[in-house]
């Protein structure tokens, strides 16, 4: 006698809760997927904008260094003059105090260029357009040094660093070997005729976490003794 095989079953579908619960997890794993995914792009534009900073803050302390390096006074020049070409002058006040000297840091760019390394240099606060309550530290170089008052010659502005809390210059007096927060070479009963040896400027800044921290740095002037040309 011959068996007949077993007829098959037809195969059943997905039930509406199979259904639910494969769509669960489907949803929960692209929420998943898409906060890693997001998580990983903010830590990219975190990183992105402190490595910016710090690139602004580096490029800053470094152009600061190489200008107070260079740094000069020279006695060839009317020592009557109200406004003298050659000069250090140290102001402590407000959150940014102003910092106005001679220095040879020009970058002369034309081979035919009617001008020379020599040039005056102030660096001082100044309130951001773009960004309202927010104080930008500027430099300011005056390509030809004159006798004529600061504001009356034309110079140029560029933005050292954008959003600064507070800085502070201290400049070291060699002779009684103390740091001091003002410097006047302009002035009889100041420091005429010599420099400080060191400058340090600290800069106070604000991090993401609107918490204060400090960058500091350090330049030494080299040239000590003002020029002196003899004819």
């Amino acid at each position: 006698m011959t068996r007949r095989p077993p007829a098959r079953r037809a195969q059943a579908g997905l039930t509406l809760i199979e259904v639910m619960i494969a769509t669960a997890i489907l949803v929960i794993m692209m929420v998943l997927a898409w906060s890693t995914i997001s998580s990983t792009m903010r830590s990219r534009s975190t990183f992105e904008k402190f490595e910016e900073r710090n690139h602004e803050l580096r490029m800053a302390m470094g152009r600061v260094v190489a200008d107070l390096e260079s740094a000069y006074l020279s006695r060839n020049e009317d020592a009557q003059a109200a406004n003298p070409r050659t000069l250090f002058v140290a102001k402590n006040g407000g959150k940014i105090p102003e910092l106005r000297f001679s220095s040879l840091a020009h970058r002369v760019l034309w081979a035919d260029a009617n001008e020379s390394e020599q040039t005056v240099i102030s660096y001082l606060a100044h309130d951001s357009r773009e960004h309202p309550g927010q104080l930008d530290w500027l430099r300011r170089e005056q390509r030809r040094p004159s006798n004529l008052p600061p504001d009356d010659e034309p110079a140029e502005y560029d933005v050292l660093a954008h959003d600064i809390q507070s800085l502070k210059i201290e400049l070291w007096n060699w002779k009684n070997l103390e740091w001091q927060d003002t410097w006047d070479t302009t002035q009889s009963d100041g420091q005429k005729g010599w420099l400080p040896s060191r400058v340090r400027i600290t800069l106070t800044l604000k991090d993401a976490g609107d918490h204060d921290y400090k960058l500091s740095t350090e330049a030494r002037i080299l040239m000590q003794e003002p020029l002196n040309f003899v004819q």
